[in-house]
This record gives C-alpha cells, structure tokens and sequence, in this order.
C-alpha cells in the first residue's frame, strides 16, 4: 500500500496502479519480476510514464536520472516487439542522442563511420511508398488538380520540389494522353538533391513519353530546396506552370534558427500524469488525453510554433518567388501534426501521437518478423523522430505542421485555396477503399484532403493558386 500526499491508498493489486507512484531509481526495475509480467498494455503504459520521465529530466538537464530512466526503458522496449515497445525503442535513442549532443566531441566521434548509402536510402523510401496508401493518395489527387487546371493548356510545365517518384507522372501522362483535345507539349523539372534519382527519373518519364507520342522534356536542377534558385527552373512565358510539393516546405523552417541547446524546462506537478496514468485503461485512451497535462511546458515557452510570434523568413522568401512565377496551380503535400514546438515535452506530445499511429498502420499490414518494416522503422521512421527530439536550431529539419498554418502561411506570400474536386476527392476513396486495411480514412477539411488512421489526421493536401 502506498501513500502520497493528497492521495487516497492504493490497494488494488495491478501492477499499472503502483508503477507510476514509484520512484525512478537505479534499483528500481532490476529487483521487480512484475515488470517482465505486465501485460502489453500495462507495459505500453508504464513504457509512455518512462518516456515523459526521461524528457522531463533530458530537457532540465538532470542527466543522472535521464540515464536511470534510459536504462529501465531499455528492459521494456524492442525494436522487434509490439507497436509501443518498438515506438519506445526509437524515441529512447532520439532522447539518448540528444544527451550525447550536450558533447559535441563524443557525438561526432560515436556517429563518425556511420555509413550514408544513397541506395538504401532511395529503396526505404520506394517502401514507404509501397507499403503505406499516403504518397499514392497525394499523387493521385495532385494529378487530378493538374489535370483540371491545365484543361485546354497547349504547353504545361510541372515543376516537382521533390522529385523522387516517378510513377505518379506516368499516370499523368497517360491521363494527358487521353484528352479530347490531345495532350499537350508537357515539361517537368524535377528538384531533388540526388542525382541518380533525377537520372532514373528522366530515363522512366521519357520512355513513357515517347510510348504515348507525347512531346516531352524533362529538367534535372541538383539541389536541396533550401538552396534553391527558382531562375534554374527556367519558367518560360507562354507555359502554364503547376508546382508540385510532397512533404519538403517544412524543412525551409529550420533555417530561421542559429543551433541552439535544449531550452530549458519547468516541471510541473506531477499529480496530474501519476493520475492520469492510473485512470487509462488503454494506450489509446492515454494518448488522446493531453498527455501534457502531467508534463507541461511553462508559460513563457508554450508557444506551438514560431509562426505564432514571428513568421518564417526563409520560407516567406521562398514562397514570394514561387509567387512570382505565376503558377496556375500548386499542390502541397505535408504531415498533417504539430512537430515544431518551441519544448521538447510539446514535440514530444504531439509525436508519440502520430508515429504511434504509423507504426500502428505497420502492425496491421505487415509481420514483427518483417524485415521491409524493420528498415521503415529504423532508416526512415526512425530517423524522423530522432531529428525531431534530439535536434535543435537549423538541424531539426523535420518542422511538421498542421494544414491551418499551412493556410496562414500561404495567404500571407498571396496564395488562395483552390478546393479539390469531388472528383479528387472520389478518387482518393476508391483508392483508399482497395487497402484490405480498414483504419485508413479520408476526410475533407476547407477544400483539402486529409488522410487519417482511424481519426488521427496524418497528412494533408492541399491545392492554391496565385492571388492577383
């Protein structure tokens, strides 16, 4: 039985009833076989109240006890286990890493032979692509906006932020090749900071162009976005312009940030979190409660985005010039959730929400024993929470954000939103409608499309065009 100040006994024999009143300490967890009994959920649970901990005390620079929480989190978690243990298992090395980041010498020297193979990397891509609908939704409702604004353009010109699939311009060159009026002299220039990408993208596109009796020319600019020059897009006059943007503007972002440390944290009561935890019954449950509410930020700093005090000046520029092409329509694909808090504990949040409902999309559709989803998870998944927690200043470039500032930042560079089309919209069901999986959901917000597991909103796409 165990007592606590403004708490009543608690005598119930769930293990998930005393685990969040007991101390982090070293010998916590090495002495208590109930721990390797709780059941999945309990587990779940105890492994989120670990998480919370260990930020809380990464982000108030008390590292000691950052190191116990890491090392009992440690017996839990699994990269190979169910959907927490394995979401566990990646947000503890982001965490740990950012530890490491408070010694630059150390975290250079441990990541030095780490090995970048552009191979592996395109090829865990073209998996996400292939074993999650999102990419193939955006892809079909962009090429339906395309279609409907170029409807009697004799020389369209599409340029790609991120050209790094090209089986979404195959299928528009063959709508493009069925209109009544013929297709037109298309031109695609595709931005993207590999070249062997570009290449194997000009080679597919101008096969399939020359199949369909199209004319076409494709355009190669090697770049990251953030340095890119919008005159290496050559935009001609006479063309009627489409832009295409899939999950890049976020990272123009980080670039209104000097590298910075960790900012700092006031811990809040605890009661809330050790109560909250005792009152779910389920993971779920947990998560959709704030978990904030038991670790939040001080007022000073709970702002959601810099956007709420200043905008963007990277991307406010970037967004002018793109402006000032005049494009007849622009798509844009992005993560629909709030990554880009000023706290580690609001970041925190708000991604154990949404990369627990992808790994949860990956539960259902493929086996533990997956070797496919292990490198999803760990080379690409991975990778993202751990920008995202342990990078700060202009190297957290994964800055996601929800689709209404994304509308605050569009109208501000003069940019309206053009509603998708129920036709988009159809489409994007039926698609959705042939996954055997049933948590995928679509759901229509202000004329854009937003893709959901179950109700948690994961990505966005919208379509805007010049204000004059």
């Amino acid at each position: 039985m165990l007592q606590d100040d403004g708490f009543s006994s608690v005598t119930s024999s769930s293990p998930i009833q005393v685990f969040p009143m007991m101390s982090v300490s070293p010998s916590f967890g090495s002495s208590n076989q109930w721990l390797k009994e709780l059941k999945s959920e309990e587990r779940g649970l105890y492994l989120i109240h670990l998480l919370l901990a260990c930020a809380n005390h990464v982000a108030s620079g008390c590292l000691e006890n950052a190191n116990i929480a890491l090392d009992h989190i440690s017996q839990l978690a699994s990269p190979s286990g169910d959907t927490m243990q394995r979401i566990a298992s990646y947000f503890t090395e982001a965490l740990a890493d950012r530890i490491l980041r408070s010694w630059p010498g150390l975290h250079k020297a441990l990541r030095s032979t780490k090995l970048s193979v552009v191979s592996e990397e395109i090829l865990v891509r073209k998996m996400f692509f292939e074993i999650f609908p999102f990419l193939k939704v955006a892809f079909v409702v962009t090429n339906q906006a395309i279609i409907e604004a170029m409807e009697g353009e004799k020389m369209v010109h599409i340029v790609d932020l991120n050209a790094a699939e090209p089986l979404q311009w195959r299928a528009l060159l063959q709508d493009l090749s069925a209109r009544p009026e013929g297709p037109p002299h298309l031109r695609i220039t595709g931005v993207h900071q590999q070249k062997e990408v570009l290449d194997q993208m000009a080679h597919v596109l101008t096969q399939e162009a020359d199949k369909l009796d199209i004319p076409f020319q494709f355009n190669q600019v090697v770049s990251r976005l953030e340095n890119l020059d919008v005159e290496k897009l050559r935009v001609k006059t006479g063309e009627a312009l489409a832009i295409s943007s899939v999950m890049q503007l976020h990272t123009l972002l980080a670039h209104d940030y000097e590298k910075k440390s960790p900012l700092p944290f006031k811990h809040s009561n605890g009661v809330n979190l050790h109560r909250a935890l005792v009152n779910r019954n389920t993971l779920g449950e947990f998560l959709e409660k704030d978990v904030a509410n038991g670790c939040s930020p001080s007022n000073d700093t709970a702002s959601s985005s810099p956007l709420c005090s200043t905008g963007s000046t990277k991307m406010d520029s970037f967004l002018n010039a793109l402006w000032g092409l005049s494009p007849k329509v622009m798509v844009v694909t992005e993560q629909d959730s709030n990554h880009n808090g000023t706290t580690l504990m609001e970041r925190l949040s708000e991604s154990l929400h949404f990369y627990a409902a992808l790994f949860d999309c990956l539960e259902s559709t493929l086996p533990r024993t997956s070797l496919e989803r292990l490198k999803v998870e760990k080379m690409l998944l991975g990778e993202e929470i751990r920008n995202i927690i342990a990078c700060e200043g202009n190297e957290r470039k994964e800055r996601h954000e929800k689709l209404e500032k994304w509308f605050q930042r569009f109208d501000t560079s003069g940019f309206g939103n053009v509603p998708l089309s129920y036709y988009a919209m159809l489409q994007a069901r039926r698609l959705l409608q042939s996954y055997s999986c049933e948590g995928y959901k679509i759901k229509e917000e202000n004329g854009c499309v937003v893709i959901c597991w179950q109700d948690r909103a994961l990505f966005s796409v919208s379509s805007w065009r010049c204000r004059k």
